[in-house]
């Protein structure tokens, strides 16, 4: 019996540029996972026709004529969540600022705004657009949110005796985040003390050219300095060290911080399970640990060795997780400590760091 074909997703592009709207809605047509529902060049025209179109996934253009795209994002998500990739250009700092507000406002992801087809690198930016717009149209952006009185869930019992570790303080922090991670991060950092205690090394999956812009988009966020990490560093108390674009993050034996260009695990580079791993086995107990709302199950992995080597992990809860796949993974496998929602993540990290312990 062949199975029945999967329904084509059904996309909407908001773009004013007539050139830019006629190249996307080729490369969207040419993918058999993809349909184009409407192509639309206002942000006005969008919220008009939405409720018709019924689009499953959107895709977004920053800089509009009228209303721009991060008002639209904000407007969609209130009158009708649908999952939103922004596609923006990646060199220009005031539509990288919007982008990263877009997130913030609901938007799912932001990729790279293709130019012609006889440039350099259009294949690879048509591919990821086409998949992030797919996966995307997967994530439920109406959640049932029940805020029912919130139980602390203790997770599997650790691999040793939690006595044993609340006697060290930490002396690092990994965090790591996916899909819904640039507003989570936000959240949490900025909820952090300029004097923190720890060094804290970020690993967010995103769009190379976008990595440093979404550095210091967090950094004027909050009171602590955030930038991206540099090969060899010495990692100092207080700051935020970002994963480059296309590049892992790890903690050296020494120490000290290492931008590497191994190949990517499990299709991730950055990947949050090296990230852990490396804080592992360079911490050991002193290692602190957290995983935040994203697709998959990177950093599930080394979760689990940072806490056979004696460190601790936080993992956001269910209740407020964008998407529940990597704290879910990194939970399932014994990887997690305590889940936590979001707002009481920041406390919880801030009571560890000083070694209160739980």
């Amino acid at each position: 019996m062949s199975m029945a074909p999967q329904p084509r997703v059904r996309v909407m592009v908001v773009e004013d540029s007539l050139v830019v709207r006629q190249l996307l809605v080729h490369i969207i047509a040419s993918d058999p996972r993809l349909l184009v529902a409407a192509a639309v060049s206002s942000a006005e025209e969008a919220l008009q026709e939405i409720g018709r179109v019924q689009p499953d996934v959107i895709s977004m253009d920053i800089r509009l004529p009228g209303m721009d795209g991060l008002e639209a994002t904000r407007r969609i998500m209130s009158e009708q969540p649908t999952p939103i990739v922004v596609i923006a250009d990646s060199i220009e700092d005031s539509s990288l600022k919007i982008s990263m507000n877009a997130l913030r406002a609901g938007a799912l992801t932001v990729v790279e705004k293709p130019v012609g087809l006889s440039s350099a690198g259009y294949a690879g930016i048509a591919s990821t657009i086409c998949t992030q717009l797919y996966i995307m149209s997967q994530v439920p952006v109406v959640r049932q949110r029940s805020f029912a009185p919130w139980r602390e869930k203790t997770m599997s019992p650790a691999p040793r005796r939690e006595a044993e570790w609340k006697a060290t303080r930490p002396s690092v922090m990994g965090i790591a985040a996916s899909t819904g991670g640039p507003p989570a991060l936000a959240k949490i950092l900025s909820a952090l003390p300029a004097n923190f205690p720890l060094p804290i090394l970020l690993v967010q999956h995103m769009g190379a050219p976008f990595m440093e812009g979404f550095a210091s988009w967090l950094n004027g966020l909050m009171p602590l300095d955030v930038r991206l990490a540099q090969d060899q560093e010495i990692p100092s108390a207080g700051c935020v060290y970002v994963a480059p674009g296309d590049r892992h993050l790890l903690l050296s034996p020494a120490g000290t911080l290492r931008v590497s260009g191994d190949p990517p695990l499990g299709n991730q580079r950055p990947s949050a399970t090296m990230l852990f791993q490396s804080i592992a086995r360079s911490a050991g107990p002193r290692g602190l640990g957290v995983i935040l709302t994203g697709m998959g199950e990177d950093g599930a992995q080394g979760l689990v060795e940072m806490r056979q080597a004696g460190g601790y992990a936080l993992a956001e809860d269910e209740s407020t997780a964008v998407v529940y796949g990597m704290p879910a993974a990194a939970a399932r496998l014994g990887g997690v400590n305590l889940s936590l929602p979001l707002d009481l993540l920041a406390p919880r990290i801030l009571k560890l760091a000083q070694g209160d312990g739980e």
